[in-house]
């Protein structure tokens, strides 16, 4: 194998057997965000997918996930280089709706994966079941507080699609299930540790008898557990994505539940899908994929 990397472009060519690399198909494989952990996990299954499958894949993307901007650029560019598909983790389920349909109209076929786009033309959407884990993780912090007291909730950002799902669901579940507990505080870190941290910080000084918080990223949730650690807080944590400090923390008894996905497998079945497009088979319109809950 033999890869290619520029500044924030990584191209993996992979000639199948028998055929010289100029024939080999090219996907485009567009994350939110290059620099998060949860991606470059997802990196790892794009990898074993395009070696198994024997494709050339193009991974690019905005190093923050709040940038739209930079990665409908991408996707553009993509478009010109007319890759054979694009199978894209939109930042903003609004925002991306036109380049995609651009590529559609050039006869670039899309899969989404990860996070939604406001579009019907697409092949197949494969993502974390994430509406699902927003009720879980209601039920899990609402079982850990014995259904009274007041909780509060680290969001993502506006816009996006899978974080937003998470936080539907443990709000609407919370609301329907346990009639005791309030969600007094609701701030966004917009997928940065430093401003998550800031956040709790200011939901812990503003709300001294919380009994609970649902972080519902991997930034929001390094960032409470740093305020937590910081302040010498305990209080109910759940907690969504997976890295060494999410673990340390459980293993410190700072968080109480992990709600883990699997991003590996999400790349992996992305590119997979994208291959069965490009070879005329049938895909499954929608795959969700469960999470994995670890306690301490």
């Amino acid at each position: 194998m033999v890869r290619v990397k520029s500044r924030r472009e990584f191209v993996l060519l992979l000639p199948l057997m028998g055929c010289q690399t100029s024939g080999v198909r090219r996907i485009a494989v567009i994350p939110k965000a290059t620099a998060h952990l949860f991606f470059v996990s997802v990196h790892e299954g794009v990898e074993k997918a395009a070696r198994e499958f024997g494709i050339e894949v193009l991974w690019n993307g905005p190093s923050d996930e709040t940038d739209s901007s930079r990665q409908i650029q991408i996707v553009d560019s993509m478009i010109a280089q007319k890759v054979d598909g694009i199978a894209i983790s939109a930042t903003d389920e609004r925002a991306l709706v036109a380049p995609l349909l651009r590529a559609r109209k050039a006869g670039i076929p899309v899969v989404i994966f990860d996070s939604a786009v406001g579009m019907e033309d697409y092949s197949s959407f494969i993502s974390t079941d994430n509406f699902g884990a927003g009720c879980l993780a209601a039920r899990t912090l609402g079982g850990l507080v014995a259904g009274k007291g007041d909780v509060a909730m680290i969001e993502q950002k506006p816009g996006g699609a899978s974080t937003g799902l998470r936080e539907k669901g443990f709000e609407e579940t919370m609301a329907k299930e346990f009639a005791g507990v309030r969600i007094v505080a609701r701030q966004f870190s917009m997928g940065d540790r430093a401003k998550a941290r800031a956040v709790a910080e200011n939901i812990l000084t503003a709300h001294e008898g919380l009994a609970g918080i649902f972080a519902s990223s991997e930034a929001s949730s390094i960032g409470a557990i740093q305020a937590l650690r910081s302040r010498k807080r305990k209080l109910k944590l759940v907690t969504f994505d997976d890295s060494e400090m999410h673990r340390e923390a459980l293993r410190d008894g700072v968080i109480d539940v992990m709600l883990v996905q699997d991003p590996v497998r999400l790349g992996y079945e992305a590119v997979k899908a994208l291959v069965e497009v490009l070879q005329g088979r049938s895909v499954v319109r929608r795959l969700d994929l469960p999470v994995q809950v670890i306690r301490a």
